[in-house]
């Protein structure tokens, strides 16, 4: 079995810095499709970056392109998202999850079949 745990949200100014963390821990025995997710208060949830760990790119939403950057750390089995420049309208709780099934990247979340327990993140203005 395979769990996701985020860490690193928390509450910032507009302008502000947050780094996020996913660590990914248990059986993963091929490449797969990990990224982050993020739902505000009454709204659908989105997808705000991802990647396939086999490589071919990265997935940026328009409105966080130029201000977030997502990595992966292979050796720890970790997931980043540096979000700078924050904005009042990133405020939401992010999730990280991974679909183990993927062999392309891709931003469908139905088909991601492993969900982190979300880290909230808060943007004042």
């Amino acid at each position: 079995q395979v769990h996701l745990v985020e860490s690193g949200g928390g509450s910032v100014q507009a302008g502000g810095s947050l780094t996020l963390s996913c660590v990914a821990s248990g059986d993963i025995s091929s490449d797969y499709s990990i990224g982050w997710f993020r739902q505000a208060p009454g709204k659908e949830r989105e997808a705000v970056a991802a990647l396939y760990t086999g490589g071919g790119g990265t997935y940026y939403a328009a409105s966080v392109r130029g201000r977030f950057t997502i990595s992966r750390d292979a050796a720890k089995n970790t997931l980043y998202l540096q979000m700078n420049n924050l904005k009042p309208e990133d405020t939401a709780m992010y999730y990280c999850a991974a679909d183990l099934l993927a062999i392309v990247l891709h931003i469908d979340d139905s088909d991601y079949n492993v969900w982190g327990q979300g880290t909230q993140v808060t943007v004042s203005s």
